[in-house]
């Protein structure tokens, strides 16, 4: 009997022991005087068991059957093995035709010994921060290098952004490491989908500004402008307020994001046995759809702060590295182990000593840029040296002198005792 049954027999039997009134069981047992009369007549006529709830020792109606217990158990040490339970209540449902929630499913598997995955740090005291009001105007982006196929497959990183107000990922990518060409090809890919957002949100890594002992040239000291990276030029030139972080709490929603992907991409990617980077960026496209329709929110204002080309935009005179040069005299321009030669054009029939911008796109094609206009040009035929050394390369020769190695009887290498 539990303590609320045992109380109520000793008020009845003071009752029938008459040393108690009905009246006064009914205010100690907080009963209607009616209820206590009907329980107490119960228990006259059939002893303790009256006072014992008629649902004792049957089982609840909504009991979860054991087989569907252990097939829950079976997924979550093999094929799900990893899951989250959130993420795991989720498959059951879709893939597995199991609808149990979360809590369901963490009880279950608790009580097999199973703890979820995910680790947790002692929360610290922030404020929030209020989101911006309009999709576009905040993008955060930032880079996670991580072993994302864990151990199946070699590292890389995973490159994307998402938007303050809505929380939709509008890009995400896997690359081998993180670098500038993965953020010019990220603006791209979003400025194709979305339009051109007002402000990027990262931290201060090199490929976004550059160290304070940077000095600036000759050039940016007559113009007052402070040297940048070629993404920094980008976000100029696109007109992308960049905004730097002081600290990875400041951009929390993209690092929150890592955190999900960490946990949710990394189950899908074992599940689907992903072993190579290009299979990998086939799941993620996949799962970033369903990602942004669980997890998208409204933002507070309608509309869209994405700003559209202007019309004659170009994407390809954007969208890459750009590099100044001087023009030689002979019309040609040197970019590595690479020779341009500028043809004429009609409005300009020689460009010698002119300082052009050589464009390097995301395909490793060249141009040459001058006052807003390219230039047509061709391979330059190459140089003396150059062609020596395919000489020598074509006659299994080694382009470059190799110093002679001393035979060892040779007296340097002989120990004298003297």
């Amino acid at each position: 009997m539990s303590p609320k049954e045992q109380q109520r027999l000793k008020v009845f039997n003071e009752v029938n022991l008459r040393r108690l009134k009905i009246g006064q069981a009914a205010v100690l047992m907080e009963l209607s005087l009616r209820h206590t009369k009907r329980l107490l007549a119960s228990y006259r006529s059939k002893g303790v068991r009256a006072l014992a709830h008629g649902n004792q020792g049957h089982l609840p109606f909504n009991r979860i059957d054991s087989s569907v217990r252990e097939v829950v158990i079976d997924l979550a040490t093999t094929k799900y093995r990893g899951f989250n339970q959130q993420h795991f209540s989720e498959k059951l449902n879709e893939e597995e035709g199991i609808s149990l929630s979360r809590s369901t499913v963490r009880r279950i598997l608790l009580r097999q010994g199973i703890a979820s995955p995910r680790k947790r740090r002692a929360p610290k005291h922030r404020s929030r921060r209020e989101r911006y009001p309009k999709a576009g105007m905040l993008l955060q982006t930032d880079g996670s290098p991580h072993d994302w196929l864990e151990g199946r497959g070699p590292k890389f990183c995973l490159i994307g952004a998402i938007d303050d107000a809505t929380n939709e990922v509008p890009y995400a990518y896997f690359q081998p490491e993180e670098d500038t060409a993965g953020y010019i090809r990220m603006l791209r890919k979003i400025t194709r989908s979305h339009g051109i957002p007002l402000a990027l949100y990262h931290d201060q890594h090199s490929i976004f500004e550059l160290s304070g002992d940077k000095l600036p040239s000759l050039e940016e000291q007559l113009n007052g402008r402070k040297p940048l990276t070629q993404l920094g030029r980008l976000l100029e030139e696109l007109g992308i307020n960049s905004i730097s972080a002081k600290s990875p709490q400041a951009k929390g929603r993209v690092e929150r994001l890592w955190g999900t992907f960490q946990d949710r991409l990394v189950s899908e990617l074992r599940l689907a046995k992903t072993s190579s980077i290009s299979e990998a960026n086939q799941v993620l496209a996949r799962f970033l759809p369903e990602y942004n329709r669980k997890f998208q929110v409204p933002a507070k204002e309608a509309g869209s702060a994405y700003r559209k080309p202007e019309p004659g935009f170009r994407e390809d005179e954007v969208f890459c590295f750009k590099y100044p040069r001087i023009v030689g005299a002979d019309n040609v321009v040197r970019f590595g182990h690479q020779r341009l030669q500028i043809l004429p054009a009609s409005q300009r029939q020689s460009y010698a000593r002119c300082q052009v911008e050589v464009h390097l796109r995301l395909d490793n094609r060249l141009a040459i840029s001058f006052e807003g206009q390219l230039l047509r040009t061709r391979p330059a035929p190459d140089e003396a040296p150059v062609l020596r050394r395919q000489m020598a390369i074509l006659e299994n020769e080694s382009p470059y002198h190799q110093p002679l190695k001393p035979a060892p009887s040779h007296p340097w290498k002989q120990w004298v005792y003297r």
